[in-house]
């Protein structure tokens, strides 16, 4: 498989498409080998459209969608960054590039072995991999420029917003299958923030977060 190919093909027929055109995320996209954060038994989909399977049950999300997600999310170079649910630790490494810090949490334990190895052969040593249930967010260490949930949630918690700087921004796919919305939430002030849904997508679920009650009367 001749792999510089594969990444050429992955950026220009899945992630322009997509509406990613940030010449700096797609240099990013061709730089970080996405290949190194793909477990060894599923090489071969390294730049296939889909979600990859991680132990545990997680997956990798879809190029497409960690590139949006990437662009949308405008991370500066000052910027510190949290994102719940490291995985492989490729996103992590992504934001890395952009962002002053990042700190990921990780619920798995082997996922969060993984990720951090997978980092560190990379080379990267801005990205901090804890292991840790994200769910409550990492409010000893914030307040963040930047907090990404990794997966979906039927709602973004209030104590995560909360965990925002003023003019930070939270990005998270909420919603429930068949139908969920990538969420851009801004923190305008104390008790201020503003929400848009650009664009549609589905996502695993990331775990221990408030599912509403399914009583209806």
């Amino acid at each position: 498989m001749n792999l510089e190919q594969a990444r050429f093909n992955m950026i220009e027929q899945q992630i322009r498409p997509w509406d990613v055109l940030d010449a700096h995320v797609l240099h990013l996209l061709s730089v970080v080998k996405r290949e190194d954060f793909v477990p060894v038994a599923h090489k071969a989909l390294a730049f296939v459209d889909m979600e990859i399977p991680l132990p545990g049950g997680e997956v990798m999300l879809a190029p497409r969608v960690e590139a949006r997600l990437l662009q949308d999310l405008a991370v500066q170079k000052h910027e510190k960054v949290l994102e719940v649910g490291a995985g492989s630790g490729y996103m992590a490494a992504l934001l890395a590039h952009r962002a002053q810090r990042v700190v990921t949490l990780e619920i798995n334990a082997e996922l969060a072995t993984l990720a951090r190895a997978n980092l560190q052969m990379a080379g990267i040593h801005n990205a901090e991999v804890r292991h840790q249930d994200g769910s409550p967010g990492l409010p000893s260490d914030g307040p963040f420029d930047v907090i990404l949930l990794s997966g979906s949630v039927a709602e973004v918690p209030r104590s995560l917003l909360a965990q925002l700087k003023i003019g930070g921004r939270l990005a998270a796919i909420v919603g429930e299958e068949p139908m969920m919305r990538a969420t851009f939430t801004n923190r305008l002030g104390d008790t201020q923030f503003r929400s848009a849904q650009p664009w549609d997508t589905v996502a695993p679920r990331l775990r221990n977060f408030p599912e509403p009650s399914r009583f209806s009367f």
